[in-house]
């Protein structure tokens, strides 16, 4: 094994962010040269009908010239999203009683039907029975 295969496999220094389902890497690696640069894998655990699993792994390679330019807009970006949308998770996969928008209309509508629909019935004492 040559000294660039038995550097691209050492951990020069690794950190793992698991999250639900997710779990990030962040490696960093050693190119042919001895410089430095970063992987972050994305890692999904699926689980199959018959109750095996398996992982979808996705990854990107990150080089120092990047780092400047990549901080800025990734930390753009998410300042935007919680300046719009805030802290808060609000998504169906994170909140099980989580509703959508449409949904609330199609049970107002369906609650509207139902009182239209209720209208041609008799109103019944219980008293007199």
């Amino acid at each position: 094994m040559s000294d660039y295969e038995m550097m691209d496999k050492e951990e020069i220094y690794s950190k793992v962010l698991r999250a639900g389902r997710r779990t990030y890497f962040f490696d960093v690696r050693a190119t042919k040269a001895g410089d430095y640069y970063l992987t972050v894998t994305e890692s999904k655990k699926f689980t199959n009908d018959d109750g095996s699993f398996h992982y979808k792994k996705h990854k990107i390679y990150l080089y120092k010239e990047d780092f400047t330019e990549f901080k800025e807009i990734l930390s753009e970006m998410t300042d935007y999203i919680i300046n719009e949308k805030g802290q808060e998770v609000i998504s169906e996969r994170h909140q099980k009683d989580y509703k959508r928008e449409d949904d609330f209309v199609a049970q107002e509508a369906k609650t509207t039907e139902d009182t239209a629909n209720t209208d041609s019935f008799t109103d019944i004492s219980f008293d007199d029975i």
